[in-house]
């Protein structure tokens, strides 16, 4: 990925963000009552507003300072997602099964980190580059998998199977922790003090980068 840096937004502030998932769906009324809709986006692309995170003045230096290395919206960076940041839910320890990366067949060496958002009405599949470093298990037809079998481009999500280490069948399941590929949605940031410390925060809007 172009124009970015392997750095995490301050995590103090990113823990006070606000923001989510974003989609775009047309939705056409007709004239008998019905409707067309039509998902414009196939994925979801997430927004936050961190200036909700920033409680101080050193917060707020903290994201200027920031905002400033990155030279605003010209390099994404790591975004700590409060609420979907693990292969599981937020208050869960991730488990090598959590979820499906791919199948063994005994030459397919390269499996990329996804995540599935599914019910029995339906599914989602996110595709995952920014996996935090050291938090990545993978199993095997549910097998552990020892850690020195495999390695993990934490800039990319892709896990790979050393060479005599290829599983030759099965199901290959993964679990992780994971960041959010964002960027600054803006090249300006607005401060005032007096505003401020009356209670007013600044808006800070990140945007996510997808592949």
């Amino acid at each position: 990925m172009t124009g970015f840096h392997e750095v995490r937004f301050p995590l103090r502030v990113a823990l006070g963000t606000s923001g989510g998932p974003v989609r775009r769906t047309d939705i056409v009324s007709l004239s008998n009552g019905r409707e067309n809709r039509n998902r414009r986006w196939q994925d979801a692309r997430r927004r936050y507003d961190a200036g909700s995170g920033v409680r101080s003045l050193d917060d707020l230096y903290a994201v200027l300072a920031f905002f400033e290395a990155r030279a605003g919206q010209f390099h994404g960076f790591r975004f700590h997602d409060p609420v979907d940041h693990k292969s599981c839910p937020p208050g869960a320890t991730p488990k090598a099964t959590d979820h499906r990366i791919g199948t063994g067949n005994g030459s397919r060496a390269g499996f990329q980190l996804v995540k599935r958002y599914a019910d029995a009405g339906g599914q989602t599949v996110r595709t995952i580059e920014k996996p935090v470093a050291g938090t990545v298990i993978v199993a095997v037809a549910g097998t552990p998998v020892p850690a020195n079998d495999f390695t993990v481009d934490h800039a990319t999500g892709l896990v790979t199977f050393e060479a005599g280490r290829l599983p030759a069948s099965g199901a290959i399941t993964a679990g992780y922790e994971f960041d959010v590929p964002v960027r600054f949605d803006t090249d300006r940031i607005d401060i005032d003090l007096a505003q401020f410390e009356a209670g007013r925060i600044p808006s800070i809007p990140l945007v996510e980068i997808r592949p």
